[in-house]
């Protein structure tokens, strides 16, 4: 997932390093001084020395308990002197300041980078920036890794780009049931197969779950649907190819209340966000329906074309969670790093694979280690 974009960032933060490395070896000494606990004490160090004893005086070590005392008297009097009597020595300790001139080029190649992995323009700005106010102008010390310092400076802005997603099955769990989500998006996306994916999740998760077969018009689009619902063992709501959706979806609302489900499912036929007559018919669902989430589904593959629907699809009839599917078909990875940040709506699932269980829960650890940490 996102191998092309997770090879390149790993040349950027090579050429960032070299850089950063090059500042180092140019960095000016300055002085400090050393801790007192790493000072090595020396008999030169200590304001006197002990006396020497003759062999057989009466002050002799070996002799009376009188001597024995005074050497240990003495023995203390010595440590402790030594102690507050330690001498401070300079050592060297150099520090770094990385400036615009040191980090010009690689941010223009990280820029480049990013657009051309289909990350979207303001994404692109706010990361660029994120990194900019991370690495330029601080002192460092010269026993930081290079590489450590760019990686977590990267780590850090796409976390601030890619938001916290939505754990699904704590927000149905906190929400009076049922609990309605409508699913949207345009043709060919993988829109029914999410939904059933979604299902086996939550109902994995514990939670009972009804589907209501809103895509009256698309033909075969009920019968697709029906076989996941068989396969999944979940109950499916329909009408008639052809009947008005609104109903079709009403009625599965009322099924869940009765039935005391948990979770309503509802497909509607794919649209395109430019095309007036099937997204008022999409605001005319929402109203009857009510949904208390609604989910836009789009391919990761899609790139800025996913970040621009989903960004029209909000404004028209609102999202509150995006799912990409196809995510494993992505060596970019530039939808699933802007989407969030693009409508502030958080991305919920990644689909994966072909199967049910090929389905992630979001979270920005998961594209963050995806494209940054190297394999082993």
């Amino acid at each position: 997932m996102f191998e092309g974009l997770k090879n390149k960032l790993r040349d950027v933060r090579s050429r960032f390093g070299a850089s950063i490395e090059e500042t180092i070896q140019e960095a000016p000494k300055t002085s400090s001084s050393q801790p007192d606990s790493q000072i090595e004490q020396t008999p030169e160090s200590l304001p006197y020395n002990t006396p020497e004893i003759p062999a057989g005086s009466p002050h002799d070590s070996s002799g009376s308990p009188s001597q024995k005392r005074w050497d240990k008297e003495g023995e203390k009097k010595v440590e402790k002197t030594s102690f507050f009597a330690k001498v401070k020595t300079l050592v060297v300790e150099r520090e770094f300041i990385l400036t615009e001139k040191d980090l010009k080029e690689p941010l223009f190649e990280l820029e480049m980078i990013l657009l051309e992995s289909d990350v979207a323009l303001p994404v692109t700005d706010a990361i660029i920036a994120h990194m900019r106010s991370s690495l330029l102008g601080r002192h460092r010390k010269v026993r930081q890794d290079p590489g450590e310092i760019v990686t977590d400076a990267l780590r850090n802005a796409l976390r601030e780009v890619l938001g916290e997603g939505l754990n699904l099955p704590l927000f149905i769990r906190s929400h009076e049931k049922p609990v309605k989500i409508l699913f949207t998006g345009v043709n060919g996306t993988g829109k029914t197969t999410s939904i059933a994916k979604v299902a086996d999740f939550l109902s994995k998760a514990g939670l009972t779950v009804v589907i209501g077969a809103g895509d009256t018009y698309r033909a075969g689009a009920i019968e697709q649907i029906a076989v996941h619902a068989q396969r999944l063992g979940i109950r499916l709501i329909h009408h008639q190819e052809g009947a008005d959706p609104s109903a079709v979806l009403f009625d599965t609302v009322e099924y869940a209340r009765a039935h005391k489900i948990d979770v309503v499912l509802a497909d509607t036929a794919g649209r395109f966000h430019n095309r007036a007559n099937l997204m008022s018919q999409l605001e005319k669902i929402r109203r009857v329906m009510k949904p208390d989430l609604i989910l836009y589904v789009d391919e990761a593959t899609a790139g800025n074309d996913a970040v621009i629907r989903a960004a029209e699809f909000e404004r028209t009839v609102g999202a509150d969670g995006v799912i990409l599917t196809k995510a494993d078909m992505d060596p970019k990875g530039g939808s699933a790093i802007s989407i969030a940040y693009t409508i502030g709506k958080p991305l919920v699932f990644l689909g994966v694979g072909q199967e049910y269980s090929d389905i992630i829960p979001f979270s920005p650890d998961l594209i963050i280690n995806e494209i940054l940490l190297d394999d082993a």
